[in-house]
């Protein structure tokens, strides 16, 4: 086969490397694991005929995930989140110029690929999970197995010493061997393989696959030696519809060992009978309720004019701010003032939230509380939406105090690497029947959710006077989480103009990196 063509997507500020195979009748997109590397994965020959098998019935959509491969480096304290690599696989389809796809999932692709299934359904054609998990330290690695794989990368990575924890039936194959050595070295560095492990080391996705709509196929090999064969029986139970397949093997990846097996199976799920559409009125979204504190009072006092006009500037700044963080407004006004909303990711749920309240109480003087849960959401044909989540979200907000940004424990499982902080609340909010747990509920830390990385110690105060007018408008962009696309259609500047001027913000404030310089912009208060 005549090696394809590498391109790229443009996701945020990130250039996402893809190839496009074969010309079949329908997508299917294979989202890799741990590390990879779209060049060298030609030069073996069984990865070779596991991607020329998948080509043979579908058009397939391979990519390197931010941070790894062809795909941009990205800072180590950058590294993408789950959230990050759905807007990615999002990117890369549409630069494919794929509607609608069936996923694959591998390893550690498969909890993004299975976030991706629940988030788009309308996307989704089908979910095939091969070594999945839903919880890394359950079915993966205890905290000491973890310590213990990171202590051989940092002496190891790159020798091909790795291969016995992915694939030992090859480790004494030489020539394998040296293949996977320069897969290592060519998929990652060092330091972002170690972080890449403790990133993975926070996945718990437990509650996501009942949540998931389309028809799914889990094959997992019975004695894999990376993620326990329990991992994937776990997904087959909670994944309504799922089908388990047990393949016999130790080898943890996918192209070695009886690839045409595991390839036959999922030709078979995804070509040999019509595949039901999923509801396409329902997925998963987290779902915030923003309310102002004591409104019954703060009306009584203000009065009906002056207490309208005050709820009408409110909703303007609501309503800006779920512009800036992909939010979508659910229902019309309510007199007390209080708005639902949903997005397709929790971290930028989170942060709008924080964003709301800090401008709620800068501008108008009012305190706020918000309550986020994640969860199914139905849309109704006259445009309602319901759904469990939208009351708990309430029920979530109703706990806190105001100015308090509380989150469900769904919530913040599902933003770990972001950035954001939490602290845990004393109780939690009980949604099932008597003697069931609790849902854990956690308060936003006020600094995180301005930024992902600490202030440093020598960004002075007095260095943003150095900064131009124009300057100082990107910055509060920056710190408002505008990428530099999206900063150069509300500056009306090119973007690269924009570029320009940030790479002028980080050298006149002497910052490493835009999160740092989101930092200081919110430290000063200009976010």
């Amino acid at each position: 086969m005549i090696r394809p063509e590498t391109r790229y997507a443009k996701s945020g500020d990130v250039h996402i490397a893809y190839q496009v195979v074969g010309e079949g009748p329908f997508d299917l997109v294979l989202v890799h694991g741990f590390i990879s590397n779209l060049e060298h994965q030609w030069d073996d020959p069984g990865f070779a005929h596991l991607l020329s098998r998948l080509a043979a019935f579908g058009r397939l959509i391979v990519f390197d995930k931010r941070g790894t491969g062809l795909s941009d480096r990205v800072p180590l304290d950058a590294l993408p989140t789950l959230e990050q690599r759905m807007d990615d696989v999002r990117a890369v389809m549409d630069a494919a110029q794929s509607r609608r796809a069936a996923l694959l999932g591998a390893s550690e692709g498969g909890p993004m690929a299975m976030l991706f299934a629940a988030t788009y359904p309308q996307r989704t054609r089908a979910l095939v999970l091969y070594g999945a998990y839903a919880n890394f330290h359950r079915w993966v690695s205890s905290p000491e197995q973890l310590a213990a794989f990171i202590r051989t990368a940092e002496q190891t990575w790159g020798t091909g010493e790795m291969l016995r924890a992915f694939a030992p039936g090859m480790f004494d194959n030489a020539r394998f061997h040296d293949w996977w050595a320069r897969w290592e070295r060519l998929g990652a560095s060092p330091s972002a393989a170690i972080a890449l492990a403790r990133m993975n080391a926070l996945i718990d996705l437990r509650h996501i696959p009942a949540a998931i709509r389309v028809p799914t196929l889990v094959l997992h090999r019975t004695n894999d030696v990376r993620i326990n064969i329990a991992g994937g029986r776990f997904l087959a139970r909670h994944i309504p519809g799922a089908k388990l397949i047990e393949l016999q093997g130790r080898d943890h990846l996918m192209w070695v060992g009886d690839v045409d097996r595991v390839v036959d199976e999922i030709e078979e799920f995804l070509t040999g009978g019509h595949l039901p559409q999923p509801p396409a009125d329902r997925s998963l979204a987290t779902v915030l309720l923003i309310e102002v504190a004591e409104a019954d009072r703060l009306a009584m006092r203000h009065g009906d004019a002056e207490w309208h006009d005050m709820l009408q500037r409110l909703r303007g700044l609501i309503e800006r701010a779920l512009e800036q963080h992909r939010g979508i407004r659910l229902g019309g006004a309510r007199p007390d003032g209080a708005v639902l909303a949903s997005f397709d990711g929790p971290a930028r749920a989170v942060r709008c939230a924080t964003a709301i309240r800090d401008s709620a109480a800068r501008v108008l003087g009012l305190a706020v509380r918000c309550g986020l849960h994640t969860g199914e959401v139905t849309q109704g044909s006259d445009g309602e939406a319901t759904g469990v989540a939208i009351h708990i979200a309430g029920r979530v907000a109703a706990i806190g105090k105001p100015g308090d940004v509380v989150v469900s424990r769904t919530v913040s499982d599902l933003v770990a690497g972001s950035g954001l902080r939490f602290h845990r609340l004393p109780t939690g909010l009980r949604i099932g029947a008597p003697g069931e747990d609790e849902l854990g509920l956690y308060v936003a830390d006020n600094d995180s959710a301005h930024r992902a990385a600490p202030l440093p110690a020598g960004a002075s105060d007095t260095a943003l006077q150095a900064l131009s007018p124009r300057e100082r408008q990107v910055l509060r962009l920056i710190a408002a989480g505008h990428t530099n696309q999206a900063i150069a259609v509300e500056l009306t500047l090119s973007e690269h103009t924009v570029k320009r001027h940030v790479a002028n913000v980080l050298t006149k404030l002497d910052l490493p990196t835009r999160a740092a310089a989101a930092a200081l912009a919110a430290r000063m208060g200009l976010s």
